[in-house]
């Protein structure tokens, strides 16, 4: 049950992480916090499953639950792996992408980091930070690059953690789904 608990833990961190956002105005893609939103309630679904295969001893659910959570530890960990393995230029390159094709994006990062475009900072462009008024802005992308390997490694080291979890909760599921059911014939634990 700790398993489940865990799983559930992990869906409302990323649900509550997304109100989060928005609530304080961090994040205004209401794309990206509707997919953390879905995953949440996603993972929270799935937990669900597996709590009531469990309860239940209902082999098929708990069969479900099993794939499905080792589904979730192959996406997570290769996740987490990718995110622990880029190098500088990597990242500094994954930012630009983003950077470029995101222009919610841009106005949250702009306005939070008081900085304007992402290597150039040009007096005539748009930009929704304060420090346009007095055109003494700084380019985005060094200070993005300044947090961008630590949180990678952080957001890595966590997803590598729960992954670790979920894998020993594939494990316990296929132990328990193999046992006997004790309300079937109770006499057969005698």
């Amino acid at each position: 049950l700790c398993v489940f608990s865990s799983l559930q833990l992990v869906s409302l961190l990323l649900i509550g992480i997304a109100a989060w956002g928005i609530g304080f105005g961090l994040i205004s893609s209401f794309r990206v916090v509707g997919v953390v939103i879905a995953v949440g309630v996603f993972l929270f679904f799935i937990a669900l499953v597996g709590l009531i295969g469990a309860v239940k001893h209902h082999q098929v659910l708990l069969f479900f639950y099993m794939i499905i959570l080792l589904l979730v530890f192959i996406v997570q960990f290769s996740v987490s792996c990718a995110c622990l393995a880029l190098n500088e230029e990597q990242q500094s390159e994954l930012l630009e992408v983003g950077w470029t094709n995101t222009n919610s994006a841009r106005t949250d990062v702009e306005r939070n980091l008081n900085c304007c475009g992402f290597r150039v900072f040009y007096p005539n462009a748009t930009c929704a930070a304060d420090c346009l008024r007095t055109l003494h802005c700084r380019p985005c992308a060094p200070i993005i690059e300044e947090y961008a390997g630590m949180v990678l490694r952080f957001v890595g080291g966590i997803g590598l953690f729960f992954s670790f979890t979920e894998i020993l909760g594939v494990w316990l599921t296929y132990r328990y789904r193999n046992q006997k059911d004790p309300r079937a014939n109770p006499s057969a634990f005698i």
